[in-house]
């Protein structure tokens, strides 16, 4: 795959334009230093539409869509449901947990772990998500980021591991969360633009330039590849284990990653206030009703555009290939617009934990500006390490983003139970968590061991409730916390939604439940 000239000017556009944009949008007024509030949370001041799209541009990376595609290529259209599930994920974290992290001015979610259990929770879970950020996050993005440039670009990996990682610190070393957020729009049109194209043209080519025709013929040649609920027959049915796909452990995986992951909830933090917070989860909700046209029909019509990939991570490559130019410039651009939003997401997060959750801890906190350098120094220092770690602990790896599930996975169920039983439960306590934390991994590492033929969702749905009965029995057989210990006021929290929210939440549960009949 070669790029034109036309198509390197779409790419140095792109680049150019979002970078001077990102400044533009995070420049201070005269006079005015950035509080740490203004780098961090981006003054408290997102709008619904930012928070929506920066939502989706944190989520959407070069796995995302390569291994998504090549999952549509493998399997079909179940790997879907990890999008689909998403959108009615986001309703529940917008109704229930939403209005709990803005009552208590929750900036970050070990802070919230200390306000609610304690000291030493706070400081283990911070540690686990910096290095999951850092080891795991950031170096999966880069490393497969890489991989896909080179293959288009022709550049060494190395070298654009690097230029990745670099483009992504600058654009927002300077302006933060509101650089990464207030120009994610940007991002998301170009990346949905992008995929649409993809999709379009590729059907268009099956169905000899009607599009339409193209979809019907596909549908007619692969069936199987139209399921989203996987029988026990299908070689395919471990990674998508049927119904516990729709009411087991891919809720837990959800609610983890959309409810309580710091780069992802640290948008809706950042909301002027909680109607705009909501507006902006439902926005979101709404675009990943939209993503597997954009992630995973390229890999579905790949196979019978290119059957007999040698992998089918190849898929989304290939269709690539088939572009004319122009079109080509602009989905690439596309590709490298979603891997610099999430690579941006997650070194302003790892810059805020560390920040706010260690730093300021050591009696700094009333220093602004110094908090926002520390900031600064935290991403680079995080970004250096991603770059060095990249390929020692991913280049081994066939698949790395088995490597990200296998590794989180182990941690999920413990992560829902502590903030779960925290939001909702008073009676739950530190040494609860504490126990749900560590019961969590041990008991995913003997059930791998023990049982490696259960299906990785459902050893996820049984290590939660495993971790969630421990939990309360471990609460209810220690202490009470101390008096005053529990700084979360859950008591004056409304839970009730505005009548736009509703509706929309409504429009979405109907369009999921219209397209799981439609591809039962």
């Amino acid at each position: 795959m070669k790029l034109s000239t036309l198509d390197l000017t779409i790419l140095l556009v792109y680049l150019i334009g979002i970078f001077a944009l990102a400044q533009w949008v995070s420049r201070e007024k005269e006079g005015r230093k950035k509080s740490a509030s203004d780098y961090f949370l981006a003054g408290k001041a997102l709008p619904w539409w930012a928070i929506g799209a920066s939502l989706i541009a944190a989520n959407i990376s070069a796995e995302q869509i390569i291994g998504m595609s090549g999952s549509g290529y493998a399997i079909g259209l179940a790997i879907a449901s990890y999008e689909w599930m998403a959108a009615a994920t986001l309703l529940i974290v917008g109704k229930f947990f939403l209005p709990v992290f803005l009552r208590n001015g929750i900036y970050t979610m070990p802070q919230f772990l200390e306000e609610r259990y304690g000291r030493r929770i706070r400081t283990l879970m911070a540690v686990f998500w910096l290095g999951l950020y850092v080891f795991v996050n950031l170096t999966s993005i880069l490393w497969l980021g890489s991989i896909a440039v080179s293959q288009v670009t022709g550049i060494d990996p190395m070298a654009a591991l690097v230029l990745l990682g670099a483009f992504a610190l600058l654009y927002q070393l300077y302006g933060g969360l509101k650089a990464v957020a207030l120009t994610d729009i940007v991002q998301v049109c170009l990346l949905v633009l992008g995929g649409l194209s993809v999709t379009a043209l590729t059907l268009s080519q099956i169905g000899a330039g009607d599009l339409v025709a193209g979809y019907r013929k596909l549908l007619d040649a692969h069936p199987e590849h139209f399921r989203m609920i996987l029988g026990k027959d299908s070689p395919f049915y471990k990674d998508l284990p049927g119904l516990s796909v729709l009411v087991g452990g891919m809720w837990i995986m959800n609610l983890s990653y959309w409810g309580f992951n710091q780069y992802i909830i640290q948008r809706a933090l950042a909301a002027k206030d909680l109607g705009e917070a909501q507006k902006g989860v439902l926005f979101a909700a709404f675009l990943k009703l939209l993503m597997p046209l954009v992630v995973v029909m390229p890999g579905i019509a790949a196979v019978m555009l290119a059957p007999g990939l040698a992998k089918p991570d190849q898929a989304y490559p290939t269709m690539m290939d088939l572009l004319p130019t122009g079109v080509l410039g602009l989905v690439f651009a596309a590709l490298v617009a979603a891997i610099v939003a999430s690579l941006a997401s997650k070194i302003n997060s790892i810059a805020t934990i560390f920040t706010l959750d260690f730093y300021a801890k050591r009696g700094r906190d009333d220093d602004q500006a110094h908090l926002v350098r520390v900031g600064r120094i935290a991403a680079a220092v995080a970004v250096s390490l991603a770059i060095l770690s990249a390929q020692p602990l991913l280049g081994s790896f066939d698949q790395a983003f088995q490597y990200i599930q296998e590794y989180t996975g182990f941690f999920t169920p413990g992560i829902v139970v502590i903030f779960v039983l925290g939001l909702f439960w008073k009676r739950a306590n530190e040494t609860g968590a504490l126990a749900a934390a560590i019961s969590s991994f041990v008991l995913s590492v003997v059930l791998k061991l023990a049982w490696p033929a259960l299906p990785f969702i459902d050893r996820v749905g049984l290590v939660f409730l495993a971790a969630l009965a421990l939990a309360v029995i471990v609460s209810l057989v220690t202490p009470k916390q101390k008096e005053g210990s529990d700084l979360i006021r859950v008591d004056d929290v409304g839970y009730r939604t505005p009548p736009g929210f509703n509706i929309g939440a409504c429009g979405v549960v109907a369009i999921l439940v219209a397209l799981y009949a439609l591809y039962w």
